[in-house]
């Protein structure tokens, strides 16, 4: 082969093989800090968070939602096109901002999904004082809290709608369903028949005033 190359001018070529970009390990799993038990004796205790996803006609919709188990309350969130661990760490910067920063020791508990376990958000944690705990691989009832309150978007909001044409229509659909109904309208009976405004505002009305 060499000789034929030669005697014609040919000259042969080797290339590297292409690499594709390797991403960064991310950093270890929490504990599961929870262990299933879903309540809280005071606000900012535990937050349980997760991410959703809806179908548009521009394409898919993501919605990374905290709620405070002491009142079921969602105090962060943050929806975007894309699940990147951006989403998490909107969602939970809301939260702190909400709750007057004073979130120290709280838990975030969580699965132990990618975006959960990205540096970003771990620095978040960090820089708030937040303690990470997670669920077991696929153990959709290790964080059951947060699956119940998806269920109710689901049914009250994402299947109102055979199809939703944009984005932003089920962003604003979302949203004013979290903040109108759910926390101002809708009655839980493990609140005793109370809103999660009404819990906090009834039960610690200094957390309630800053939120």
């Amino acid at each position: 082969m060499w000789r034929i190359c030669r005697d014609n001018g040919w000259w042969s070529r080797f290339g590297k093989p292409k690499r594709g970009k390797r991403s960064k390990p991310g950093t270890p799993s929490h504990d599961d800090l929870v262990r299933r038990r879903f309540t809280a004796d005071a606000p900012n205790q535990t937050w349980v968070a997760d991410i959703t996803e809806h179908w548009t006609d521009q394409g898919k919709l993501y919605c990374c939602a905290i709620k405070d188990l002491f009142s079921n309350r969602i105090v962060g969130w943050a929806i975007d096109s894309r699940m990147k661990a951006r989403l998490v760490v909107a969602a939970i910067e809301m939260a702190v901002a909400r709750r007057g920063g004073l979130v120290a020791g709280c838990i975030l508990h969580s699965d132990r999904g990618s975006q959960f376990r990205a540096r970003k958000v771990h620095r978040a944690l960090a820089r708030h004082g937040l303690v990470g705990s997670m669920g077991q691989v696929g153990s959709a009832s290790d964080n059951a809290a947060m699956e119940s309150f998806f269920a109710l978007l689901q049914k009250n909001v994402l299947d109102r709608r055979h199809r939703w044409a944009t984005r932003d229509e089920l962003r604003i659909a979302i949203v004013t369903w979290i903040e109108r109904t759910y926390h101002q309208r809708r009655r839980q009976a493990a609140l005793g028949r109370l809103t999660p405004i009404e819990y906090e505002t009834i039960m610690t009305p200094t957390t309630a005033a800053a939120a």
